[in-house]
């Protein structure tokens, strides 16, 4: 819980009152923050989501507060998707080649 006590200091938090939106008690909050004892998963995703922070970086297992944000197939145009589908059938050397192309089509264009 490398990051917990920072946490709830930045947010200007006792850890009484951490423990009551958490719905648990100090003596936890103390535990977490003192590595005596872990949170299960349930409450570290809890906590992930009140500080709004990844569990990773919750734990100190990234140095990166931000929550990796889910992206779809929706998300791409018709085009974008039509290629993603075709590189998907693509054996890895092929992949390998096709990035290469890619790569020295982007550098003749002045986009690398």
């Amino acid at each position: 819980m490398k990051n917990l006590k920072f946490l709830r200091q930045e947010h200007d938090l006792s850890q009484q009152s951490l423990a009551e939106y958490l719905n648990t008690s100090q003596q936890s909050i103390y535990k977490y923050e003192n590595h005596l004892t872990e949170p299960n998963l349930d409450m570290l995703m809890h906590m992930a989501d009140f500080f709004d922070v990844s569990v990773d970086y919750l734990i100190g297992y990234s140095d990166c507060p931000h929550k990796v944000e889910n992206v779809t197939e929706t998300d791409l145009n018709d085009d974008e998707l039509a290629l993603l589908r075709k590189y998907r059938l693509l054996p890895p050397s092929s992949r390998d080649a096709f990035q290469h192309l890619m790569d020295e089509f982007l550098k003749n264009a002045g986009r690398t």
